[in-house]
């Protein structure tokens, strides 16, 4: 679905909302006024209810923001503001949940006419804070990655891939807006904003304040729930994401690749070195004069035909082994049920320790060997051993981590091997030592791997979570607290 096809579907509602409200309940004052309330509501409520169902993921989207912030206020006259985003980043989670619960309460607000002036203004601040954040992301086309956003006069012609966060996530993953698009979908609410600034007297009300009061208290406490339940005790219950049940990734990553492989470049915008004027060179053109265009010219950006399927993770998904050697078929081309347990975070903790450690002393001297004329060699003479002290790092684990894997996967692992299913680990941000090390405290012996953070959390939200594969797909996914136990499982998958 399209951003264009989804303000259609709302507006229609907010029609027919609208008509109701004017022929059979006479709740307006304004026919216009009203409209923009459904319409800015329903959004609202929409918009918030599909990152709902995944806040874990808006929490991911959220320090991909605070991370840039960071990185762009450090070098400036404002850099006492950067430390404030790694805190944020540590909060993302809780960050998130708030303000997923903001937009649909206030949603439900200009439905309801609640608070007129105090609706309309926390509608305008929203408004304004997310066309800054969207403005950030779009605007950051125009500054090469080595320069900083507040280097104004460093900014050179759009290009795409200069843009710091690729996504907004307004609509979490249900609808993957370029930012370009999102932060003018947020400059056209900015129009009902500074409206209702001045016409909330307007507003229609329905029920009493006493009911509006309620409706909203109880909404809060069921988002807050509804929130935690997608991430705490379950795997989203609505699954937009491309990793989801059922899916042949091994089918989707190859049509995806195809795809892009058949992408044609039809222009070279290039800027001239000297004068700085920029123009669009045909690729036949530019091919055949390579040597002179490339002195003459440097590359802005390549554009190219669209792919006829987009692109999604699916099309980045690869897990190795720590030396960096290619593991993906194990879940892609296995004719056999494959059991994944995905990690995208090893809880642990790198504690300082000192320890004694022997060292050989030994001396060197150089000896004239006999009936060679000016030919020496060393020798080298042990003399003692000493004691010395070293600083080193031992791995402590997190108990509650441990004893997740203990209590669930290890006894997963003994059922399945019973029907000769076999099991991987995938874990991000450790190497090859660590992971021997979680193999020794779990008991869990199987082949661990690694991939990217990013995409592990991509594929699943719970951590550890469990999936099943057989043949390129994915069969099911489950959080560890919900998992039914291998016997149920395999038998609802594998029959």
């Amino acid at each position: 679905m399209s951003i264009m096809t989804l303000m259609l579907i709302i507006g229609v509602v907010a029609l027919i909302f609208t008509v109701v409200m004017v022929s059979m309940l006479k709740a307006h004052k304004s026919i216009l006024t009203t409209y923009l309330q459904n319409f800015t509501g329903i959004l609202f409520i929409f918009s918030g209810w599909v990152k709902a169902v995944d806040p874990m993921g808006t929490a991911f989207k959220m320090v991909d923001y605070f991370t840039e912030f960071e990185a762009t206020f450090k070098e400036t006259a404002m850099s006492f503001i950067a430390p404030i985003f790694p805190y944020l980043s540590e909060h993302a989670l809780a960050f998130a949940i708030f303000m997923i619960i903001f937009e649909i309460i206030l949603g439900i607000m200009l439905l309801l006419g609640d608070r007129p002036k105090l609706t309309s203004w926390l509608f305008f601040l929203l408004v304004l804070f997310f066309t800054v954040l969207t403005g950030f992301t779009f605007l950051t086309g125009y500054v090469p990655m080595d320069k900083n956003f507040f280097s104004f006069s460093e900014w050179t012609d759009y290009v795409s891939t200069n843009m710091r966060v690729t996504d907004c996530g307004c609509f979490g993953d249900f609808i993957k807006l370029d930012p370009k698009i999102s932060f003018f979908k947020d400059l056209f609410l900015m129009i009902p904003a500074i409206y209702f600034l001045f016409k909330n007297g307007e507003f229609h009300q329905l029920l009493t304040q006493k009911s509006r009061n309620l409706t909203l208290l109880f909404s809060t406490f069921f988002l807050i729930l509804y929130c935690i339940y997608n991430f705490y005790w379950d795997e989203p219950h609505v699954d937009f994401r491309p990793f989801r049940n059922g899916a042949n990734i091994a089918a989707i990553q190859k049509a995806e690749k195809e795809s892009s492989a058949a992408v044609q470049v039809l222009t070279m915008r290039m800027k001239n070195k000297k004068t700085g004027v920029v123009k669009n060179i045909p690729y036949g053109e530019y091919m055949k004069n390579l040597a002179a265009l490339t002195e003459e010219y440097e590359t802005i950006e390549q554009i190219k035909t669209e792919p006829t399927i987009k692109p999604t993770k699916i099309s980045e998904f690869s897990i190795t082994d720590f030396d960096g050697e290619e593991k993906s078929d194990l879940y892609l081309a296995n004719k056999n049920a494959h059991i994944m347990v995905p990690i995208y975070k090893a809880k642990y903790k790198a504690v300082h320790q000192k320890r004694m450690v022997k060292d050989s002393v030994f001396t060197t001297d150089t000896v004239r060997i006999e009936g060679e004329k000016d030919s020496f060699q060393l020798v080298k003479n042990f003399v003692e051993v000493k004691d010395r002290e070293e600083d080193f790092y031992e791995t402590v684990w997190d108990e509650s981590f441990i004893a997740t894997l203990k209590s669930v996967i290890k006894p997963l692992q003994d059922a399945a091997l019973k029907d000769n299913i076999t099991m991987s680990i995938v874990v991000s941000g450790i190497d090859a030592d660590k992971a021997k090390s979680l193999a020794s405290v779990t008991g869990i012996n199987a082949q661990y791997l690694t991939g990217d953070e990013k995409l592990i959390k991509t594929i699943m939200r719970s951590n550890p979570g469990i999936i099943l594969w057989k043949d390129g797909v994915l069969l099911h996914k489950w959080h560890y607290k919900k998992f039914p136990g291998w016997e149920k499982a395999k038998a609802e998958f594998l029959h």
